[in-house]
């Protein structure tokens, strides 16, 4: 399945094979930090607002598409509010990747990263950014990155099929 995150409200690209969309279509509230979807309630947050089931989303999913403005070489507060909600992805116990200390994996799926940010002017220091932003979550989620591409307006991605 893919995953797509998205701050687009009416996003209405065509997405091939089976799907959900995570757009704004309700307030979201922000993670607070308690570890409770690690703990209390593994892989579901605590905070029931029609988001608290985004890590377990995650963990369904072979590819997640982040489908995002471009904010400082980020992505948008939405995209990593629901990011954020989704720490229960990955489990409390750590292991060792590529040298480095990282959190385990919850759930046995692999994924594959890919992120088109679109906005505009975004410089190229914006670009780096984003790309090693992108890598970092892919370290974090134990994934691959795919793709990153960049657009100059929300309108440049029409006819772009996920």
């Amino acid at each position: 399945m893919k995953l797509i995150i998205t701050d687009i409200t009416d996003f209405h690209l065509p997405v091939e094979g089976p799907h959900k969309i995570i757009s704004p279509q309700s307030d979201i509230r922000h993670c607070i930090g308690c570890f409770g979807c690690w703990i209390k309630t593994p892989g579901t947050c605590v905070i029931h607002d029609g988001y608290e089931n985004t890590g377990a989303d995650m963990g369904r999913c072979t590819e997640l598409i982040l489908v995002s403005r471009c904010c400082y070489g980020s992505v948008s507060p939405f995209v990593k509010t629901v990011q954020d909600r989704a720490i229960s992805y990955i489990h409390p116990d750590f292991v060792i990747r590529k040298g480095e200390m990282h959190h385990k994996r919850r759930y046995r799926n692999v994924i594959s990263l890919s992120a088109h940010f679109y906005g505009e002017d975004i410089t190229e220091a914006e670009k780096k950014t984003a790309r090693s932003i992108v890598e970092a979550n892919a370290d974090n989620y134990d994934a691959q990155v795919k793709e990153i591409h960049f657009y100059s307006s929300v309108n440049e991605l029409e006819g772009l099929a996920l």
